[in-house]
């Protein structure tokens, strides 16, 4: 039945283009039949005659440049329900007896504001992905166009098209996947699809493959790494089971160092992070006199005759005072 209908869909374009001589598949042939369009002439000008072909050459003549529009290739409901309803408006006016030069230019300006409103398509972001956000419309032909960039995205590891990540983990430690991209996804129906390739085998072609059924989210983690995880592993990211992007990471998987060598690395972290919980002063001792005299070897003969002259001094002076 689709083919039938695409098939017949054809001749109907080709002597719409005859008979509007407008440019090829504008906006209004897009969104518009021909038994529409030349239904609401013969309205205006009758079923044949001269009058009908000058309806026809203005339909085509006020909607001529709407031609080159490009707009958001989801907005194209919207913008065929605005179609729609200007044909009903215009069917109106022709059975009111109305101007076709009048209405014409009227219909293809508010159309002309209708598709102003639309949102636009977002920019294309390279390098890699089907970006259907960014995918757009285009009224000359009829066609939808989406960013020309591949499917598989380049890693990090000399930022070639087409190359892996690479990432070296030692025997026992964690490695970790992470399965992103630098431009938006759809917000629903986003699935993730893991693979691995191993052997220590750094490839892209997809038959060296076999599928990791637990893996499912856009993060990989493998804990603890073994010698037969060396390999690539392959993340597609899927929209309603129809892929979007592919990213290759390759896992090189080197020995653990020999356990002296590990103890003393540990020695050396310890004296490193170490440091004296206070600082240590030396500070020069200042006794008073009765911590003095509460030393044993303080009360020598010498000491004593000192004490005893120094009492009698303090004596005379205070007589002397009185």
């Amino acid at each position: 039945m689709a083919l039938l209908a695409q098939d017949s869909a054809v001749p109907c374009a080709l002597v719409a283009l005859t008979v509007f001589r407008a440019p090829a598949w504008a906006c209004l042939i897009c969104f518009t039949s021909y038994k529409e369009r030349t239904r609401i002439c013969q309205i205006f000008a009758g079923i044949q005659g001269p009058e009908l072909e000058k309806c026809q050459e203005a339909f085509s003549s006020a909607f001529a440049d709407l031609a080159d529009i490009e707009i958001n290739y989801d907005e194209r409901s919207h913008l065929h329900d605005a179609f729609t309803q200007m044909t009903h408006s215009l069917q109106e006016i022709a059975a009111a007896q109305g101007s076709f030069n009048i209405a014409f230019p009227d219909a293809a300006e508010k159309m002309r504001k209708v598709i102003m409103k639309l949102k636009g398509a977002q920019a294309c972001v390279p390098p890699c992905g089907f970006q259907d956000v960014a995918r757009r419309f285009l009224c000359y032909g009829c066609y939808s166009k989406a960013c020309n960039f591949p499917l598989d995205c380049p890693g990090e590891r000399r930022g070639l098209e087409g190359e892996e990540t690479d990432l070296t983990v030692t025997r026992g430690q964690q490695a970790k996947f992470s399965c992103t991209v630098n431009f938006q996804l759809p917000k629903e129906e986003i699935t993730y699809s893991w693979k691995f390739a191993g052997g220590g085998l750094r490839t892209q072609d997809q038959s060296y493959f076999r599928d990791i059924p637990r893996a499912q989210g856009y993060l990989a983690r493998i804990r603890p790494v073994q010698p037969t995880h060396s390999g690539t592993f392959s993340c597609s990211i899927l929209h309603d089971q129809r892929p979007v992007a592919r990213l290759y990471f390759f896992l090189n998987v080197t020995s653990a160092p020999p356990r002296g060598e590990i103890e003393l690395q540990v020695s050396f972290r310890k004296v490193l992070r170490w440091a004296p919980k206070e600082t240590e002063t030396l500070e020069p001792w200042r006794p008073s006199l009765g911590e003095l005299l509460a030393r044993p070897e303080a009360l020598t003969p010498g000491n004593q005759c000192l004490l005893a002259a120094l009492a009698a001094v303090a004596s005379a002076s205070a007589t002397l005072m009185v």
